[in-house]
């Protein structure tokens, strides 16, 4: 029995509001159960210097979490300095967002992904990959309605969860108690078309065969396709 009482298969209710900021191009909240994720996506007309004359565009994306996200409060990294976590996630983000990108279609521009976690209980990377974008999407058409951009950049929806064994039992959608206490932890980034974008896997107090990372595989894209109906939802 899962500690929230959820079928193997059973995600977290799953919901994202969009325009909840005035000012960015984009935003959205998403609530995968009670892990809550505010997303907004900011157009720069300028790319990094590194990428000056190219003609392609670029998407990257910063995360954090707020003092008191979780059970105990954490130190703000504004001050501190990002931790190593902080930095691996805002990459993650990134590159799983740029894949359904077609940089010389967004032209010489980057959209930044800002994804500020507000409350947490397992799955924030994953929520912040699947509420982000949403905002990235939204800025996009944002680009379009003001005809910069003639062609749609987004070839895809990109959507993450989260899939683990515990107590023996490959699951979905693992919430804190699960993922505190999971033998095996994944995180699995999909597109809309079930193409596979990256696959976080690790065994955190034992092995796993592989026929039981195709159970989570399976159970993964079950969840994606869960996650892109609600991303639909929300943009229409």
């Amino acid at each position: 029995m899962r500690p929230s009482g959820r079928a193997v298969g059973e995600m977290r209710p799953v919901s994202i509001e969009t325009s909840v900021t005035r000012h960015a191009e984009g935003s959205c909240m998403i609530r995968c159960g009670d892990t809550h994720v505010l997303c907004t996506a900011s157009i720069d007309e300028r790319v990094p210097p590194w990428m000056k004359n190219s003609g392609l565009g670029w998407v990257t994306a910063e995360y954090g979490m707020l003092p008191r996200a979780t059970h105990t409060r954490g130190k703000r990294e504004a001050k501190n300095g990002q931790s190593g976590r902080t930095q691996e996630i805002q990459r993650l983000i990134g590159r799983a967002l740029r894949a359904c990108v077609d940089r010389p279609a967004l032209g010489e521009r980057q959209i930044i992904i800002d994804c500020d976690v507000i409350q947490a209980d397992g799955g924030t990377r994953c929520a912040s990959i699947t509420g982000g974008w949403v905002a990235l999407r939204l800025a996009v058409n944002s680009l379009m309605k003001a005809g910069l951009v003639r062609t749609d950049p987004l070839t895809d929806h990109v959507a993450a969860v989260s899939c683990g064994i515990y107590a023996g039992q490959p699951v979905l959608d693992l919430d804190y108690p699960e993922d505190s206490e999971a033998g095996v932890d994944g995180n699995f980034v999909l597109t809309g078309r079930g193409r596979l974008i990256e696959v976080q896997m690790s065994a955190e107090g034992a092995t796993f065969a592989r026929d039981e990372m195709s159970t989570l595989l399976d159970l993964a894209s079950a969840g994606i396709d869960t996650l892109v109906a609600a991303q639909k939802t929300a943009l229409v």
